[in-house]
C-alpha cells in the first residue's frame, strides 16, 4: 500500500487492491514520510474502510479540524455498542459521534451546557444505549478530565440509536413521542402504571423501538402470519389484540400506517405478557400485604 494523502504524522490515506480509499491510523505512521512512500503495515492500528466515497471524503475533512484522540474515543465507544447491542451500525456515526464527542467537550470545558429534554424517555426506551452512554461519560473523565454528566449521556445514545435505525435525526425526536404514545394507550387501556426496570418491560420497549423506526421509515413487515394462527392469538389474548386495534387507529391517523398481520400478532403478544406479569406482581403483593 502507498500513502496518497497526509493528515498528520499519525493518519494517512491510502487504497486497498480495488481502489478503495482507507483511512489509515497508526502511531508515526506518516513521520518523516511523502506521498507515494510505502505503508509500513506493521505501524498500523486501526483501518477505517467506510461504506461509501462521500463518508470517507467527510471523515478525511473531519480529521483535519479534530484531533485524532476523538475519533480514538468515538471507535471504543462504537466498539462496545456494537458487542452490547449485538447489531452492526451505520458507519456515519463514525463521522457523527466524533465530531459530537469534540464539540461537547469544548462545549463544557467553556462551561457550556446543552440540557437533554429527551433525557427521561431515553433512559425508558434506549436503556442499553443509555448505558454504553453513561460508561463512555465514565471514560471521558478518566481521559480527558471532563465531567460530560448525564444529558451528555443521552445524546451519546441517540447516535447509537440513530445508527441502528438509520433514520434522520429529527425522526428521533417523533419515534420517541410515537413509542411514548402507544406506552399512553397500552396503560389507559388496561388502566395500569408498568414497571420500567422489569424484563418484560424492556422486550415491550424494545420491540416498540423497531415498529417505530418501520413507521418512520414506512417499511412494513414483510412477514406473513397465517390466519388461522392470528384468530388463535385474538381469541386467548382478546383484550391485548382489542388494545393493538386501537394502537392500529392512532398509527393509520396519524402517520398512514397500516399494522401487517404480522405486525399486530407480535404486539398482541408483548402487551399481553406484559400485563399478565404486572397482574401476577400485583397479586403477589396484595398476598403479601394480607399476611
Amino acid at each position: 500500500m502507498q500513502i496518497k494523502k497526509i493528515l498528520n504524522n499519525n493518519v494517512i490515506i491510502t487504497t486497498d487492491k480495488h481502489n478503495n480509499e482507507l483511512v489509515v491510523m497508526g502511531k508515526g505512521l506518516a513521520f518523516q514520510k511523502r506521498i507515494g512512500d510505502e505503508v509500513v503495515e506493521c505501524q498500523i492500528d486501526k483501518t477505517y474502510r467506510l461504506s461509501n466515497s462521500d463518508l470517507n471524503t467527510k471523515l478525511q475533512e473531519l480529521l483535519e479540524d479534530v484531533p485524532i484522540g476523538y475519533l480514538e474515543l468515538a471507535t471504543v465507544i462504537i466498539d462496545s455498542g456494537k458487542e452490547k447491542l449485538h447489531t452492526s451500525l451505520n458507519d456515519s456515526i463514525y463521522i457523527s459521534l466524533t465530531d459530537h464527542l469534540h464539540t461537547a467537550i469544548q462545549r463544557v470545558k467553556n462551561n457550556i451546557r446543552v440540557p437533554n429534554l429527551l433525557l427521561w424517555d431515553i433512559k425508558r426506551f434506549f436503556m442499553v444505549e443509555y448505558q454504553i452512554g453513561k460508561e463512555a461519560v465514565a471514560l471521558i473523565k478518566r481521559r480527558f478530565k471532563v465531567d460530560l454528566g448525564e444529558d451528555e449521556a443521552g445524546f451519546i445514545a441517540l447516535h447509537l440509536v440513530n445508527a441502528q435505525t438509520e433514520i434522520e435525526n429529527d425522526n428521533v425526536y417523533v419515534m420517541t413521542e410515537l413509542m411514548q404514545e402507544i406506552i399512553r394507550i397500552v396503560s389507559y387501556y388496561f388502566k395500569v402504571q408498568f414497571d420500567e426496570e422489569s424484563v418484560y418491560y424492556y422486550r415491550f420497549s424494545t420491540h416498540l423501538r423497531f415498529f417505530a423506526s418501520r413507521i418512520m421509515n414506512h417499511r412494513q413487515n414483510e412477514g406473513e402470519t397465517d390466519e388461522e394462527l392470528l384468530l388463535i392469538i385474538q381469541k386467548k389474548y382478546r383484550n391485548a389484540y382489542n388494545c393493538v386495534e386501537k394502537v392500529n387507529q392512532y398509527v393509520v391517523k396519524k402517520y398512514n400506517y397500516y399494522m401487517s398481520n404480522d405486525e399486530k400478532l407480535y404486539l398482541t403478544i408483548h402487551i399481553a405478557r406484559l400485563v399478565q406479569k404486572l397482574g401476577q406482581e400485583e397479586k403477589s403483593i396484595t398476598s403479601t400485604n394480607k399476611k
